[in-house]
């Protein structure tokens, strides 16, 4: 279903050269999209965009969403049908140090895209992805529901926060009575091959263990909703389509997370990926040093996605760190092309939708 409404069909991704961009971008090119990038070079070395020579797939267009005249030039050459907004500052450890650029980026940047898509009317679906840290975290042991406040304690989470309603203002403003579907889509954390970024816990995990180092953990007992990168991409997927045919019943926001047995504390996390793995060791961190506040217990509802967008998430957390270790170790062994394998572990989660219905 999603191979036949993407075919041909002209995309723009901002933040292609991330973790999750470039898996989309992957994704949405061997679905026969005509994919157009909008981002920085890749600011982990390795990356994902690069071991996968993504470059050579789609339009790579190195460029900053904060200019608005990059944004604008983007949206006029590539003309697009459907926009996936990706870029951002994504972390929050950063946020707390470089809390000018985390806004300027996330909300400074969202509204710069959302001004073009307002000013080219070959837009038909915009998909913007925001954050499960969107939401005024209460430490509930339910999960957030998309009518649940917006806010944030540290400046991404504020940043992401702030962007859920400038998107709403947008929405109700200007897209309403156009032929734009808008959406949000906030997701949980995910994991998959290719992500270096700092201070997340499965790069931490190949970092360590590919070196025979313990794993450190800053916050063990925090509660995350984990899930492999290709489940909330299928969510966007699925969204963006829905969307475009629909844009009455389907725009709005979105949550896009694990069933309940995804949602595990970290440590029980890297202790999976240390069984996938073979040998490793985790360490615990420090009691007396003070590490910046983050939020300790974070679950998602995801209701809404799966009673009217017929959405569910297909690999469980096993599967999730089995996949993820798998990719990890084509890499650590240097034995295959990472296209190859990232190919091929669309397509068999491709397979599982399929049989999904979606």
């Amino acid at each position: 279903m999603l191979k036949d409404f993407f075919k041909n069909k002209r995309v723009l991704i901002t933040g292609h050269t991330g973790f999750k961009g470039s898996w989309l971008a992957l994704w949405l090119n061997d679905l026969g999209a005509e994919v157009t990038g909008l981002a920085l070079e890749p600011n982990t070395e390795p990356s994902h965009f690069n071991l996968v020579k993504l470059e050579d797939l789609i339009t790579h267009v190195k460029g900053d969403i904060r200019d608005i005249r990059a944004v604008e030039k983007t949206f006029r050459q590539s003309k697009p049908e459907i926009v996936f907004h990706l870029a951002a500052q994504a972390l929050v450890r950063d946020s707390y140090s470089e809390p000018k650029i985390t806004f300027d980026t996330n909300v400074g940047g969202t509204v710069n895209v959302l001004e073009s898509v307002r000013n080219f009317s070959d837009v038909k679906a915009v998909i913007i992805i925001t954050s499960d840290k969107c939401y005024e975290n209460r430490e509930w042991i339910w999960g957030y529901r998309e009518n649940d406040p917006m806010g944030g304690y540290d400046p991404y989470s504020a940043s992401k926060g702030a962007v859920e309603i400038i998107c709403a203002a947008y929405h109700r403003s200007f897209f309403q009575k156009t032929n734009t579907g808008f959406a949000t889509a906030r997701a949980g954390n995910v994991i998959g091959g290719g992500d270096w970024a700092k201070d997340r816990i499965i790069p931490d995990c190949v970092r360590a263990l590919s070196s025979g180092n313990p794993i450190a953990i800053r916050n063990p007992d925090a509660v995350r909703p984990w899930q492999h990168v290709l489940d909330p991409l299928s969510g966007y997927l699925l969204l963006a389509m829905k969307v475009y045919n629909n844009r009455e019943k389907f725009s709005g926001s979105w949550n896009f997370g694990p069933a309940g047995s995804g949602q595990i504390r970290v440590i029980e996390l890297a202790e999976k990926f240390i069984r996938a793995w073979g040998s490793g060791r985790i360490e615990r961190p420090d009691p007396e040093i003070k590490a910046p506040h983050e939020a300790h217990l974070l679950r998602l509802c995801i209701d809404k996605a799966v009673h009217i967008l017929k959405w569910r998430p297909v690999i469980d957390s096993r599967t999730a760190v089995d996949w993820t270790v798998e990719w990890y170790k084509a890499w650590h062994e240097n034995k295959a092309s990472m296209q190859d394998v990232s190919l091929e572990q669309i397509r068999k989660f491709q397979i599982l939708i399929n049989e999904e219905g979606f």
